[in-house]
């Protein structure tokens, strides 16, 4: 394969005018791709997109690459891939422009043949803008992986190869192929291309070949219909992948162009009777929006990030992704395929109306075909990709004009791909708020002067009475139509009058809050006919900040809401925080999906006690998993036990606090009103009257610093990273989160720190930094290796003794 990784030997700087350049411009950066410059830049209050960017600015960079280009490439096509760059990309070659892309989530090529010096040093440019273009943290600059592209000039275009499985059963799957043939040359070519599928023990197992004519500047597609015995189905559970692999060969000069791509056999069906069914089985997507950034990595997409996403995703019980509101990365997706996780892929969060000044809307009118057509060219080989998404939250999905495009987006997606579904992702009150608005605004006047709790229960109650409205009913019937999944945000009480009014619509959950993940779940499983749901959000997330956060005031008078100020970083409403660590929503949640048995004990941070909670519409309860505080004789604490057994008794140091109700009757949480009193906190599930599973918290006696890796072992690839988790604890391996400390991190070895932070959703530290203040007893660094040997990373507290962490680097 003549396709190759870019990513090394880059530079950046700040984007200034030619003129300012003369005079001296700004310094260079040496880079590694992918990087994103906008987590480097410091944050103020003051800044243009404020709460939403996270208080981090705009801004304009330029990279650059000096790279050579042998003669031989004369007879050779040159093209460079970018698989994302974020955004208003200008592509410049030697000084010439040479291309462009507006969106930031699209991977796009630019060829490069019109500009090469041949036998010389050659330069690659490449511009990107951000500013005031997103209701989230995007990032800035070329955030995901880069690949340079040399074929023979007839060869197969490699991002153009289609797999399907469109006939299977258990004794065999029908493979077919459709691959793109292009001739470059000024005469006629008789070539062969010879395809094959590999299983994973790389065993041959369905082979063809053929000749293929192609005129001069042609281009032709070759189709073949391949056949695999007995073949192995890709599911969640079992996410077989095949390898095929095709060779175009010109018999003459024995020249020859190979290209590899995994695929996997795998059917889906939708229907309101059985919902969908993967392979025949019946499955209800348990879904996580997840935004595109890697916490303090920032839009960075470094291969080992994304799959250690993936990996904690599903082991919190998820099994589908949606990439929430944008098109996924390739390595998401590779590694969704390799683990066996569903995606819901995304491509717009805007048309036509603007949600910020500067958004993709600007682009919309003269971009979106391509864009489309950019997502599903990278997806169509991933049988972990199942649904389309053609917009989320679209103003005009309640209009006749919104309707119309969204049969004409959902055409361009079934034009090159019938292979999946399409949905829409609707909500109800943004589809009808030029009518309801007025009606809103004069109910939360009257709540305002109540405070905060009080507002959101009046949103709540007027987005529920619009949700069910006969208004929304008819104006997004249209739009729903367009698709072939009717997706609704925060819309589960039109499940059951849906299956009344359109008997032949198939609904999906496409967002959910987790303040109501017990009945938005008895929901999803209530009615065949909704296929699932994903709540906001799986993964927390730079941006749109605190508007999962919980206030505390003791002034009566003081009605909170709003968004919060600087230096808020996070929304916080993930169900993992940034760096990876499972809050306490994680495991009610998987309580609640029937994926664990053993209660949950999840304590109310006590300093609080007592005092008024502001809590925003996507907050769970401010809780921790510790029994280890710094408190004042007497002191009190709530305690919430999350199960799913009959009742759960809480006992305290072996005395009894009593028991309460729990399980779905109870919404699976119980609490207690606790004097706080160091020791064993445990919680015992009964099921029918005896006692079953049980879990414990335990006070920590002490305080070490420790520092671990992931794994002991990592790739001499800059595509993989070491993840060094950085804790308090006590002999006995007890965390111990009563009181975070400043920590300095140094690497030694073939590494680099590439990000120090914690979850902290509120903090001036930056992620850039060799030093961060914990938060509820952790910090995460990650380290990039830049060779072999072995990395040694040492953390540092004042009055501790250090801690050491070992990676080896080298051959998996």
């Amino acid at each position: 394969m003549n396709k190759y990784l870019f990513n090394d030997d880059w530079s950046v700087r700040p984007k200034v005018s030619g003129f300012v350049d003369l005079m001296g411009g700004a310094a260079s950066q040496k880079v590694t791709l992918p990087h994103d410059a906008m987590i480097g830049f410091t944050r103020s209050s003051d800044v243009p997109g404020g709460p939403s960017s996270a208080f981090f600015p705009g801004g304009e960079v330029e990279y650059t690459k000096r790279f050579d280009v042998p003669v031989e490439w004369r007879e050779r096509r040159v093209t460079i891939e970018f698989e994302g760059v974020y955004r208003d990309a200008m592509v410049y070659v030697n000084g010439e422009f040479a291309g462009q892309w507006k969106y930031g989530y699209s991977v796009f090529r630019v060829s490069l043949d019109a500009h090469l010096r041949y036998g010389q040093e050659n330069v690659v440019r490449v511009e990107a803008r951000a500013n005031q273009d997103s209701r989230w943290y995007t990032g800035l600059g070329i955030y995901r992986d880069v690949h340079l592209v040399v074929t023979p000039l007839a060869h197969i275009v490699d991002d153009e190869i289609r797999i399907t499985t469109p006939d299977v059963d258990d004794e065999r799957a029908v493979v077919e192929s459709a691959i793109l043939v292009r001739n470059e040359s000024v005469v006629t070519r008789r070539l062969s291309l010879e395809v094959e599928v590999r299983d994973d023990t790389g065993a041959i197992v369905a082979r063809d070949r053929g000749p293929v004519t192609i005129r001069p500047n042609a281009t032709t597609t070759i189709r073949n219909r391949l056949y695999v015995d007995a073949p192995q189905r890709w599911g969640v559970d079992h996410p077989h992948l095949y390898d095929f692999r095709a060779r175009l060969r010109d018999e003459e000069s024995d020249d020859a162009h190979d290209v590899n791509t995994s695929f996997g056999i795998r059917t889906i069906r939708i229907d309101p009777r059985h919902g969908l069914r993967i392979n025949d089985e019946p499955i209800k997507l348990r879904g996580a929006c997840i935004h595109h950034d890697n916490g303090p990595l920032g839009a960075a997409t470094i291969r080992r990030a994304e799959e250690r996403r993936i990996e904690l995703l599903k082991a919190a019980g998820f099994n589908a992704i949606r990439s929430s509101h944008c098109p996924a990365s390739p390595a998401m997706l590779d590694a969704c395929d390799r683990l066996g996780v569903l995606v819901f892929d995304e491509t717009f969060d805007a048309w036509a109306e603007m949600n910020k000044p500067y958004d993709y809307t600007l682009d919309f009118p003269e971009w979106w075909e391509r864009d489309v057509d950019a997502m599903i060219k990278k997806d169509f080989n991933h049988p972990s990709v199942i649904l389309y998404c053609i917009g989320n939250e679209i103003h005009e999905y309640g209009s006749g004009f919104g309707g119309s495009l969204a049969r004409d987006i959902a055409e361009r997606i079934r034009l090159s791909d019938e292979t999946r579904f399409i949905t829409t992702a609707v909500s109800s009150f943004w589809a009808v708020a030029g009518e309801v608005i007025d009606d809103l605004k004069n109910r939360l006047a009257d709540a305002t002067a109540r405070g905060v709790n009080d507002v959101m229960n009046e949103m709540t109650e007027f987005f529920d009475e619009v949700t069910v409205s006969d208004v929304v009913t008819v104006r997004t019937a249209e739009a729903h139509a367009a698709a072939d999944i009717a997706g609704l945000n925060y819309a589960e009480a039109r499940y059951a009058p849906d299956a009344v009014v359109f008997p032949n619509r198939v609904v999906l959950g496409t967002e959910t809050n987790p303040r109501v993940t017990a009945q938005s779940w008895a929901d999803t499983v209530a009615h065949d006919h909704v296929i699932g749901g994903f709540t906001w959000t799986g993964w927390d997330y730079l941006g749109e900040v605190g508007l999962g956060r919980t206030d505390y005031t003791d002034d009566p008078e003081v009605r909170g809401g709003g968004d919060p100020d600087f230096p808020w970083l996070t929304a916080w409403a993930g169900d993992l925080d940034i760096t990876g660590f499972r809050r306490p929503q994680s495991y009610y949640r998987e309580i609640v999906y029937g994926l664990r048995r053993e209660p949950f004990i999840a304590v109310l941070r006590p300093q609080h006690y007592g005092r008024r909670r502001l809590e925003m519409q996507w907050a769970w309860s401010d809780a921790v998993a510790s029994w280890t505080w710094e408190l004042p004789g007497g002191a009190r604490a709530e305690v919430e036990v999350y199960s799913d057994a009959d009742e759960v008794e809480l006992v305290l140091n072996g005395r009894s606090l009593g028991r309460s109700a729990t399980g779905p009757a109870a919404d699976f949480r119980a609490r207690f009103d606790v004097g706080y009193e160091p020791g064993e906190l445990v919680a015992i599930a009964y099921r029918d009257g005896i006692p079953s599973e049980r879990t414990s918290l335990v006070t920590a006696s002490d305080r070490v610093l420790v520092a671990s890796a992931d794994r002991s072992r990592i790739q001499a690839d800059p595509g993989d990273l070491a993840y060094i988790s950085i804790e308090f604890r006590d002999g006995r391996d007890v965390l111990n989160s009563s009181e975070d400390a400043l920590v300095h991190v140094s690497v030694d070895g073939p590494g680099e720190l590439v990000a120090l932070g914690s979850a902290r959703p509120a903090t001036e530290d930056r992620f850039d930094s060799t030093s961060c203040t914990t938060f509820d007893g952790r910090a995460l660094a990650i380290v990039r290796p830049t060779g072999e040997g072995q990395i040694t990373v040492t953390v540092r507290s004042p009055g501790l003794a250090d801690a050491h962490a070992a990676v080896a680097v080298g051959e998996m």
